[in-house]
């Protein structure tokens, strides 16, 4: 027992939340915020790259300092990279949120020139271009935690009846796939004026 704890005690940050069983939130924006917008994304779907697109320029300029960004991991089937790729944005995130995030981000934008044969040399090549652990980043594909992290995200979204990425959801509201601008902004506006 005391061996646990001390061990508990020598983790850092998410890592000491994630080990007490508590769940490890991605978030960007005003992580203390009463209003969040919950995203469940894949990192090699396309319309999860136009969203992302549309909280850079869109939706965390206008909202950040008021609003909580969640992402949650829904890596889907049908891609062949996604999940080993959210179990290597989360070691990054555990390491600097910053780049954890800019790591999300650029793995949406590059998807038309990632595949699963090259993804490791993707990870490797980010990690030395951020000063990571090249070997930590690839590491952490095999690390059953961080895998158990994403499940739990995975199981959440399977639990709603999600099936679509992107799917947003703001005060219980959902926007799913092809999200337009205007409707979710109209619905964080209504939340924030509650």
């Amino acid at each position: 027992m005391k061996i646990a704890l001390l061990a508990l005690a020598l983790l850092s940050g998410a890592n000491a939340a994630t080990a007490a069983g508590m769940r490890s939130d991605i978030v960007e924006g005003n992580a203390g915020s009463p209003v969040k917008v919950l995203i469940y994304e894949d990192l090699q779907c396309s319309d999860c790259a136009r969203f992302a697109q549309m909280l850079d320029e869109k939706l965390v300029p206008r909202y950040g300092a008021r609003v909580a960004f969640i992402h949650r991991d829904f890596p889907l089937g049908k891609h062949d990279w996604a999940l080993p790729a959210a179990i290597a944005a989360r070691w990054v995130y555990e390491q600097n949120p910053r780049l954890g995030l800019v790591m999300r981000r650029e793995l949406l934008a590059e998807q038309n020139n990632i595949t699963a044969q090259n993804l490791k040399a993707w990870l490797t090549e980010f990690a030395a271009r951020n000063q990571l652990d090249p070997k930590g980043i690839l590491d952490s594909l095999a690390d059953r935690r961080l895998a158990t992290l994403v499940d739990q995200d995975r199981q959440g979204a399977v639990g709603r009846g999600l099936s679509r990425t992107p799917t947003a959801f703001v005060g219980g509201l959902p926007f799913v796939e092809n999200i337009i601008y205007e409707e979710i902004a109209r619905a964080i506006d209504d939340a924030l004026a509650k």
